[in-house]
């Protein structure tokens, strides 16, 4: 998987990083073989594959199982440190929809993520899942190994992944499978009681894929207000919305950096499930109309939604969406005024620049190519600057265009939080040097490893 920026160390630890660089595979519009195609990096966009390429997969052995459910602790990043594992966290995803899709494409491509995950519920059944996973139009063909087992169990590169298909959270055997983390991706239980029966059926935490409903449940935007969380804090927490997820980290350059009094912002959004591809009943009458033929002007929280992590924006910030006919990547259209004056929009963007290669590297991006959303898909980053679009107009107003991948780059950020929750997670290993030979030698001095010998 193409390379973006890793996160800053402090924020997020070593094992979080984003997947290793590879090319894109989409299907070909004639016949189901794919063909590669290559990506260039260039400044502003580090576009990265949405397709991991593995070779020699095989059939799962019994060391392959074993192996699966540990994670080498490793000096140097390749040679594993002897006698040294370290348990992973046990995770569900309920729903395996767009961004349940998304987030197994995601973590498949992490190396040494502490997360295993071990089931799906997703009611179309193992069929459903296993095809679906392997062939997307937006994502291409993945390239993993995927296969059905039998009734109740897929395989991806030889790791059995269990399907179950339950439409009630209190009926799924979380308990049964010792599951930690639940990523919530339904849409449907985003509140307390709603995501608290999974906590109900066994599982120890939620991770919410979508704004959450109610005071009672944090949410934490990666590169913003992440370092607030704590394992004791709540058993069910947000991962805030994709939008809220471009927003919110360069809203916070510009708050630090300039102060923000009030603004307006606009999301160009693609079209996504919740609409009908043709007219038809809906409870939002202009989601009602046919997607794909219509921009659809509707409602989001997304603005008021940067109050959440960034408090002293409360009440300065609204906004509205425009649903467009196109399968993904959007972008934010915001408009502020703000205290400082005479400020420039080359003054603005060298504020990007600076949080893009220092706190925010691998969150946010600068583009200063003129591209459309089609070269933003499968962006690892939240929110990418277009440069060339940033005004300044009198001495207080500034409009700033940004461009996000609502699916991959959303499902990005789902993994890196709950990497976060794992790091935090009673005896799992803390952040230490990022060196992980020298955070073992230091509790383990007397090991062949670490010895020094003098010449």
């Amino acid at each position: 998987m193409a390379t973006h920026a890793s996160l800053a160390p402090s924020r997020i630890p070593a094992t979080t990083r984003l997947p290793s660089k590879t090319t894109h595979s989409f299907p070909s519009q004639i016949q189901c073989s794919s063909t590669r195609l290559q990506v260039t990096e260039f400044s502003g966009l580090r576009s990265a594959s949405c397709v991991t390429f593995v070779n020699n997969a095989r059939d799962a052995s019994f060391f392959d199982v074993v192996a699966a459910q540990l994670t080498p602790k490793t000096a140097g990043g390749a040679t594993p440190v002897r006698g040294e594992t370290v348990a992973k966290l046990k995770v569900a995803i309920n729903g395996f929809g767009r961004i349940g899709r998304n987030f197994l494409r995601c973590w498949h491509g992490r190396k040494n993520s502490p997360l295993d995950v071990i089931v799906v519920n997703d009611s179309g059944g193992v069929k459903n899942a296993s095809h679906l996973l392997k062939y997307d139009s937006m994502l291409g063909t993945f390239k993993a190994d995927v296969k059905i087992v039998d009734n109740e169990t897929i395989s991806v590169d030889g790791k059995p992944i269990k399907v179950v298909s339950n439409r009630d959270p209190l009926q799924l055997p979380w308990a049964e499978l010792g599951i930690d983390i639940v990523i919530e991706g339904t849409g449907v239980f985003v509140d307390g009681p709603g995501a608290g029966k999974h906590i109900q059926a066994g599982a120890k935490k939620v991770i919410i894929t979508a704004p959450a409903k109610g005071a009672d449940i944090p949410t934490y935007v990666v590169g913003v207000n992440e370092g607030d969380y704590d394992h004791e804090v709540s058993n069910i927490i947000s991962n805030a919305s994709c939008t809220t997820n471009c927003l919110a980290p360069f809203v916070k350059v510009m708050d630090e950096e300039f102060g923000i009094v009030k603004g307006t912002m606009t999301t160009t959004h693609s079209y996504t499930g919740d609409q009908r591809l043709l007219d038809a009943s809906h409870r939002d009458l202009r989601r009602a109309r046919a997607a794909a033929l219509n921009i659809v002007p509707t409602s989001t929280g997304a603005a008021k939604a940067v109050s959440l992590v960034l408090p002293q924006l409360k009440g300065k910030l609204n906004g509205i969406a425009l649903r467009v006919p196109t399968p993904n990547v959007s972008v934010v259209d915001l408009v502020v005024n703000v205290e400082k004056k005479g400020i420039t929009a080359e003054d603005v963007n060298a504020a990007f620049r600076k949080a893009a290669e220092g706190p925010l590297k691998g969150v946010l991006d600068v583009c200063d190519v003129p591209l459309v959303s089609v070269d933003f898909r499968c962006s690892d980053v939240s929110s990418t600057i277009d440069s060339s679009l940033t005004m300044v107009m009198g001495d207080d107003m500034v409009k700033v265009v940004a461009w996000y991948d609502n699916e991959w780059g959303y499902s990005q950020r789902v993994v890196d939080l709950a990497h976060l929750v794992a790091s935090k997670w009673p005896g799992m290993p803390a952040g230490g040097s990022n060196d992980p030979l020298e955070d073992f030698c230091k509790t383990n001095p007397a090991d062949e490893e670490c010895k020094v010998y003098e010449a």
